[in-house]
């Protein structure tokens, strides 16, 4: 499959970009996070929803974090860069927890796990998988009791 002006950085993990693609986004918390915590956290994703990204589907667990979403193009024609947003919004969030808990660190680690969603098939298995998520995590019965969890309204 050839990716529209793909390219790949380094961190300490590599990361692929490419332009109109759908990317899946995990990352690990340091330790478990508190519900107004993970509130926070999903409030501070979903609030980029529309100005940077088009969030398909988020859900914040206790340990972890995972996304799909696709990128949205910054007014000079490119696509916003996604560690941006999300490296954006867990540091904001984890400077509110700081404040709040009074710990020295924040509860995310620096780097996250991205990968472009290859297909349609993959795109559904993963969207479904973080759906399932709380269930799967005994967090509830029903993904949609799970304040955690929050999916795009597309009609």
């Amino acid at each position: 499959m050839a990716f529209k002006n793909f390219s790949i950085w380094r961190g300490r993990l590599p990361h692929w970009r490419a332009d109109d693609v759908t990317y899946y986004v995990t990352f690990r918390h340091r330790r478990d996070l508190t519900v107004p915590e993970s509130t926070w956290l999903k409030d501070g994703l979903v609030k980029a929803d529309g100005k940077q990204w088009e969030l398909l589907i988020a859900c914040v667990l206790p340990g972890q974090t995972d996304l799909l979403f696709r990128v949205r193009q910054a007014p000079d024609g490119r696509p916003y860069e996604l560690s941006q947003i999300v490296e954006k919004v867990k540091v904001r969030v984890g400077k509110q927890i700081i404040k709040k808990s009074e710990e020295r660190f924040s509860p995310f680690y620096a780097e996250s796990y991205d990968r472009i969603v290859r297909d349609d098939g993959e795109l559904e298995a993963r969207w479904q998988e973080i759906l399932d998520s709380p269930v799967n995590s005994e967090l509830c019965e029903d993904p949609e009791e799970y304040p955690g969890l929050w999916v795009a309204n597309h009609e």
